[in-house]
């Protein structure tokens, strides 16, 4: 991972560990910065789980507006270093993630845990894993992109769940 995010991931989760202070259950980066195949303009892709949460996505974003003003001095040094990444967040409450998303799938392999409190992200991710493993899915990636063969030996009109 180029140093420029490490430090940038430093200061992201001190001012969500200040901002949401014990709500905050998880924080996770994940996509090519967890990856660590990130370019110096890329997204910096968040998992927040905190509880509670206000509902909707937007009263959430609102919320994170927050994180983002703590996060001024650091993130002008990083654009003088020549690092252009915005933060994507995404918010979920513990009852959400156990209750499954397909975001769990980007989790699997590309997560980079920052804060896991109680384990509930690991343990969402452990479970995922396992599932995937019992399906024989795999990952297959073209060029810079990639899908999901959750099920080779699927027959049409078979069910399977994640």
């Amino acid at each position: 991972m180029h140093p420029h995010f490490q430090d940038l991931l430093a200061a992201v989760t001190g001012a969500c560990e200040e901002h949401y202070g014990p709500r905050l259950v998880a924080l996770a980066v994940f996509g090519s910065v967890g990856r660590g195949t990130a370019r110096l303009d890329s997204d910096v892709d968040l998992l927040v789980v905190a509880d509670p949460l206000p509902r909707g996505r937007l009263a959430r974003v609102e919320e994170f507006a927050a994180v983002e003003a703590r996060l001024g001095d650091a993130f002008a040094s990083a654009r003088a270093l020549g690092l252009t990444a915005d933060l994507s967040p995404v918010f979920k409450t513990p009852a959400e993630l156990a209750a499954g998303t397909p975001l769990m799938l980007d989790m699997v392999d590309d997560a980079r845990v920052l804060v896991d409190r109680s384990g509930v992200l690991a343990n969402e991710i452990a479970r995922m894993r396992a599932r995937l493993a019992a399906l024989g899915a795999r990952r297959v990636w073209r060029g810079s992109t990639w899908y999901w063969d959750l099920k080779p030996d699927y027959r049409p009109g078979e069910v399977f769940e994640l």
